[in-house]
């Protein structure tokens, strides 16, 4: 799935390819991406006349600003725009097409089927979901600070992997960049919030910046099929500290990369460079479940 600096990606992608155009009509080839209105017909209706101003983002969602309407589109697993001209053939999985009046279409393809799409008045999008209650944006935000890092999660009993992929907390962060963020900091993924230090939650907010400001410098991270509006591959990828390098020698001490499933998702970790949590007796949670005490 796209995760922050992915979507940012496509977000400055499509400012530059659909800002300033004009929709002339739009075609819906799968109904089901369309979430608000229920009906297509209206969904193309509404649409119709609508100029592009620009494009933002909001976590992992894209939002088209338009003279009076917001279309808010999450890509979910492999949700892809593209400009083309009118008369080209329309590729394979293309579920909606925005024909605008020079003669180009902005096309959506995607090939799982997941993706979505809503419109909401201007000020409605950010009070209704699926925006309303997502939390605080981690990249061009003066609001995310180590202060407000610390007060929505500091105390929290939860294990941090889980706790940072939870998009109410803070956004944008999908299994890649929580990896690569913990790592950074020497947190291991399955320590709780309650139980790090000041210097940690202070590595932990730095890491989180300077992982995110890393990917969206090198367009995203292209590990499966994503590329961008343009269709350019992402190379964060080729500064993977630990993400998808199980079994490679870690960058700090050279001891190999693990993987293991926390919370269902596949997590890559330093053994040495994160340590494990450890019990109030002092074993490791692998000691204590071997010891039958956990």
């Amino acid at each position: 799935m796209p995760e922050l600096p992915e979507v940012e990606t496509i977000r400055r992608t499509l400012n530059e390819l659909v800002a300033g155009k004009t929709i002339k009509s739009v075609t819906v080839n799968l109904p089901r991406i369309i979430q608000k209105p229920a009906e297509p017909v209206e969904f193309a209706a509404a649409l119709e006349g609508q100029t592009i101003s620009g494009v933002e983002r909001r976590g992992k969602f894209l939002r088209f600003i338009m003279d009076d309407l917001v279309l808010v589109s999450h890509l979910r697993m492999e949700g892809n725009y593209s400009v083309y001209p009118s008369d080209e053939p329309i590729k394979l999985h293309t579920h909606v097409l925005f024909h605008f009046e020079d003669g180009t279409d902005l096309r959506y393809k995607d090939v799982r089927q997941f993706g979505t799409m809503h419109i909401f008045r201007q000020g409605e999008d950010l009070l209704e979901k699926p925006l309303n209650k997502l939390g605080i944006e981690p990249v061009g935000n003066p609001a995310f600070t180590l202060a407000a890092l610390k007060k929505l999660l500091s105390g929290r009993k939860t294990k941090m992997k889980p706790l940072l992929l939870n998009q109410e907390y803070v956004v944008g962060l999908g299994n890649i960049y929580v990896d690569e963020s913990l790592f950074l900091a020497k947190i291991h993924p399955e320590r709780t919030a309650d139980s790090l230090t000041p210097a940690e939650w202070k590595r932990l907010y730095e890491a989180i910046i300077e992982t995110l400001d890393k990917a969206i410098e090198a367009g995203g991270s292209s590990v499966y099929t994503y590329v961008n509006s343009q269709g350019e591959m992402g190379l964060f990828q080729h500064q993977f500290q630990v993400y998808d390098r199980k079994g490679e020698p870690c960058v700090r001490c050279g001891s190999p990369i693990e993987k293991f499933f926390l919370a269902g998702r596949g997590t890559h970790i330093c053994t040495r460079c994160q340590k494990k949590p450890v019990q109030a007796n002092g074993t490791t949670r692998k000691e204590a479940a071997i010891l039958g005490t956990e």
